[in-house]
């Protein structure tokens, strides 16, 4: 996976992120919990260490 520079803290990231929203209630029905997982999973199987995620992404429990 190629990687990026994030802006000028010197941390470098996956080229591709994975935008986590769709696995949360934000658009539509949050995502089974398990299979939600495995995308997670898979997601950094393949290299991926950016992930698009925000507080307001909820539902605020572990």
């Amino acid at each position: 996976m190629k990687t990026r520079q994030l802006g000028n803290s010197g941390l470098e990231v996956s080229a591709i992120g994975l935008g986590c929203m769709g696995l949360s209630f934000g658009l539509g029905p949050a995502t089974d919990r398990k299979e939600a997982i495995a995308v997670i999973r898979s997601a950094v199987d393949r290299g991926v260490t950016l992930f698009d995620t925000a507080e307001g992404y909820g539902p605020f429990i572990r």
